[in-house]
């Protein structure tokens, strides 16, 4: 009824402009212009009224024909407008738990470590038994019986990928904290000891005697090579505080536990040590993270006694709630990461690398038998897909250096199938090195809630033009095609042909669409999950179910491959025209070079 209403009226507005004796053109432009009017009024109604929301419009511009007339965009990259080389913004990969593989199982065929320079083991120093570097973790008679080759095993398995450690160091022995634990039981949600030391000049002696226990092993060289943090999300309460939270003493306890974990560093492997600090930022924690780059910058080193303590980088996590509800009580990305910028800059700290430690979305839209929640804080579904490349472009936008990641596959540690997550991290990484274009829109399109963009880089060293394009919006039933004109000027090609390979990112190489099928065919319920089905890496909670998912897998493999297209395009006067149509929350890669 209201998809008819709307075509009803948007067929009135025609007739009444033809009646005026207007020609064709305005006819179209002023159409046009009617129609994202309409759009927008809806959207606003939607925003205010409980019963309508921004999918029910999104679908119903789509049954009346309204968004064909409001999804055209236009946009021009101008190559003669080079910014700053790119990094590889999907460098990393986080691990929780602290430990890795010894021999880790190399996904050959879809091996995301091609493209992972570094491997995170969050709170690998300690925090409970399990992971304190003690013969006898329980023995609090003894504080040096120590134990490092669990770490050192970790370590082994890491460079077997050919990455390198990311050492997150910080969280202390429960043996360190004895006194304190006597009085003040341990609080955190992460299983782990959330106090400091006892004594901070014992704790140092223990991370000096890591570091010189993987040198012994590894190397000097090899060691200096790595990166080591302290703490994970340190202003955050369930995972480090000071006896009775407050939060001026707990800032004070991190700070002093950040120098001392530094200088041991720095006796150990030198000056050039490069180290950092991960907070959660995207959310408010018990104290102000910008606190402790003001220490790094202009405090007083509490274990040297001299200003300031070296910091190489700042991270922060940074997560949506769930599909359909991003923002919430939190800020967006690049102003996340331009606050953290212009603090440290403030303090003098002007050459810091800015990275995302873990995020993505934290939960499905369903949930298992025991929780909502993400393995790998992401969808399967293919809006997944542009979710990450809008954050990619975000990333090249706010001079992001990394966004780390928690899974790329069907099965843990990346083993089985590919997700579309895998793909969009595979075609990101080879901007790595390449030189960033301006984009501006030349024709906005009015589709409610999408982001559509284009994003370009230009490689100097290879001569090879590289874009993102996507057609994302924050909801699973987004139904709107979006029209995209890509105009390239100043491109440094001759005259002439240029080849165009195209990795189109949708539901053509995504299983989970058919898995989805199948399991409702099948009658696997919700309840047969552990977290959220909606995981492209699902935790099962019935070894039945997950036993039948492995069982198609192999069905499943012919609907996992990115086959990319070869095209060709023509160059005139350094100008190179491009058009294609973007299905719902889809991706596409193009790679652009001189032909022959």
């Amino acid at each position: 009824m209201k998809h008819t209403v709307l075509t009803c009226v948007s067929a009135a507005a025609v007739s009444f402009f033809a009646v005026c004796g207007f020609g064709p053109s305005f006819l179209q432009r002023a159409f046009k212009r009617f129609c994202c009017c309409m759009a927008a009024m809806i959207f606003t109604v939607s925003s205010v009224l409980p019963f309508v929301n921004e999918d029910t419009v999104s679908v119903l511009l789509h049954k009346g024909g309204l968004d064909a007339m409001i999804n055209d965009y236009a946009f021009t990259l101008d190559a003669s407008d080079l910014g700053e080389k790119l990094p590889n913004v999907k460098s990393n990969l986080n691990r929780y738990g602290g430990r890795f593989s010894e021999n880790p199982v190399i996904n050959e065929k879809y091996n995301p470590y091609d493209f992972i320079d570094y491997i995170q083991l969050m709170e690998c120093s300690g925090g409970n038994p399990n992971r304190d570097l003690f013969k006898d973790p329980a023995d609090f008679s003894v504080l040096d019986d120590y134990d490092f080759s669990a770490l050192i095993a970790s370590c082994k398995g890491i460079l077997k990928t050919g990455a390198k450690p990311l050492l997150k160091l910080g969280n202390v022995p429960e043996k360190l904290s004895q006194n304190i634990l006597k009085e003040h039981p341990s609080e955190g949600a992460f299983d782990v000891n959330v106090y400091p030391p006892d004594d901070y000049g014992q704790y140092y002696t223990y991370i000096r005697a890591i570091t010189e226990g993987l040198v012994a092993e590894f190397g000097l060289n090899e060691v200096q090579s790595w990166r080591f943090g302290v703490l994970t999300e340190f202003e955050n309460a369930d995972w480090f505080y000071a006896p009775g939270k407050d939060p001026q003493k707990s800032c004070e306890a991190y700070c002093r536990l950040y120098d001392y974990t530094v200088q041991a560093l720095i006796d150990v492997l030198g000056p050039d040590v490069f180290v950092g600090a991960h907070a959660m930022a995207v959310s408010e924690g018990l104290w102000d993270e910008c606190d402790f780059i003001r220490h790094c910058g202009t405090g007083v080193n509490y274990r040297t006694g001299e200003k300031g303590t070296r910091l190489c980088y700042i991270a922060a996590s940074y997560y949506e709630v769930k599909p359909g509800e991003f923002g919430k009580n939190q800020e967006p990305l690049p102003h996340m990461i331009n606050r953290l910028r212009a603090a440290a800059e403030e303090a003098g700290l002007t050459d810091l690398i800015y990275g995302v430690d873990e995020g993505r979305i934290l939960c499905g839209e369903t949930a298992g038998a025991v929780s909502d929640q993400l393995y790998s804080r992401t969808v399967g579904y293919t809006y997944q897909a542009a979710f990450d490349a809008r954050l990619v472009r975000q990333a090249f936008d706010c001079g992001l250096n990394y966004f780390s990641s928690w899974e790329y596959c069907s099965e843990a540690d990346n083993h089985g199938l590919p997700t579309v997550s895998y793909y969009v991290a595979e075609q990101a990484a080879k901007f790595a090195g390449a030189r960033l274009l301006k984009t501006e829109i030349a024709e906005q399109g009015g589709l409610p809630g999408a982001d559509v963009w284009v994003s370009g880089a230009y490689h100097e060293d290879t001569g090879t033009l590289r874009l993102m394009a996507y057609n994302y919006k924050n909801s699973l039933r987004y139904p709107s095609e979006a029209n995209l004109k890509i105009g390239l000027t100043a491109l440094p090609f001759p005259d002439g042909d240029v080849k165009i390979t195209a990795y189109r990112i949708d539901d053509g190489c995504n299983w989970f669409d058919e898995w989805c099928a199948d399991r409702t065919e099948l009658g696997i319920t919700d309840g047969d999950f552990s977290w959220s089905p909606d995981d492209g890496t699902p935790l099962f909670a019935n070894a039945a179910a997950q036993e039948t998912f492995r069982s198609l897998c192999p069905k499943y493999e012919a609907y996992a491959v990115l086959r990319p297209e070869t095209l060709t395009g023509r160059v005139e006067n350094g100008e190179l025209n491009l058009g294609l149509t973007l299905a719902p929350n889809t991706v596409v890669f193009y790679e652009i070079s001189p032909a022959g």
